[in-house]
């Protein structure tokens, strides 16, 4: 029997779009990857190089630089930063596909909606790593919590979302079917925003300053009260994992992290070159969480939770 297969686009050769797009071609799907400039050239002369348990491969990737109005994809993947988000999105507001599936962090979709209207999927990535030298160096979650998040808005189980499930199924890939996909957004950003504490005025503070007494108990207490924040403001937070951290204690929070900051991994993804390219990003959403939960910049949200 001949099942249709879907065209997938993935907008960004980051190192969030180039690993899924090597998870996807490793499967046999049909994905294509747009790049630009000297990621482009290296993608065409030498594949998508990638490290596998310290031995490094290369798989064919096709490309494109610029995506046209009438090259229909089943969905479009944009795996960018935040701060560059709606960049990416206008972009691709002309093209005729009709699914885009934002895998970033935000606080909220209004200015997406503006731009794309209800193509949009939100999501979040389920994978982490960096870019060295042209070779990636990534690896996705292991388990269902830290896989791909997508969902709609409104909560719906719609066709798209079965389909995209059914892509991921088909990669071996975990993922979470969110129905409060935006309450799932800000509890991440309550998480996510405590990592400005890892940068200094000229990138990243070291190690040992990271793993300082100083440094981790700021992050503790701003975990503590931007999740406090989050519930203030009537929002779920989710999932179970992101709740129990704001339970916790400063003192554990701390030794949580500290472990963390033992894993080379971690420190990789939390202190390395992907991480100093993240400033903007992570400082932007910083001011727009705040925003959003200390000046009520949230009518929809509050209403759709006040009729829950």
């Amino acid at each position: 029997m001949n099942i249709k297969q879907n065209r997938i686009l993935i907008f960004g050769a980051g190192v969030i779009g180039s690993v899924y797009a090597l998870r996807f071609a490793q499967y046999g799907l049909d994905v294509t990857l747009l790049a630009r400039g000297k990621r482009l050239d290296a993608l065409k002369r030498n594949g998508l190089r990638y490290n596998d348990n310290g031995t490094i491969k290369q798989i064919s990737i096709k490309t494109i630089e610029k995506l046209e109005n009438d090259d229909i994809y089943d969905f479009i993947f944009v795996p960018v930063r935040y701060d560059q988000a709606e960049s990416a999105l206008s972009a691709v507001k002309h093209n005729q596909s009709k699914n885009i599936v934002t895998l970033t962090n935000t606080v909220g979709y209004d200015t997406w909606l503006e731009i794309v209207g209800d193509r949009l999927l939100p999501g979040f990535p389920g994978a982490g790593g960096d870019i060295k030298e042209g070779v990636l160096y990534a690896q996705f979650g292991s388990e269902k919590h830290q896989g791909t998040i997508f969902g709609e808005i409104n909560g719906q189980m719609t066709a798209r979302v079965k389909e995209l499930a059914q892509i991921f199924e088909t990669a071996n890939l975990h993922y979470e079917i969110q129905n409060d996909i935006q309450a799932f957004h800000i509890s991440h950003a309550a998480l996510a925003v405590v990592n400005k504490h890892f940068y200094s005025n000229d990138g990243m503070v070291d190690l040992e300053t990271a793993r300082s007494e100083s440094t981790l108990s700021k992050i503790a207490a701003d975990i503590k009260q931007n999740l406090r924040l989050v519930e203030q403001a009537g929002i779920p937070v989710i999932p179970p994992e992101t709740k129990s951290m704001g339970e916790l204690s400063e003192t554990d929070i701390i030794s949580r992290y500290s472990r963390m900051l033992s894993n080379d991994f971690i420190i990789d993804v939390k202190l390395g070159n992907h991480a100093v390219s993240q400033k903007a990003e992570i400082m932007l959403l910083d001011e727009m969480f705040h925003k959003k939960l200390f000046f009520g910049d949230m009518p929809n949200f509050s209403l759709k939770h006040l009729e829950k």
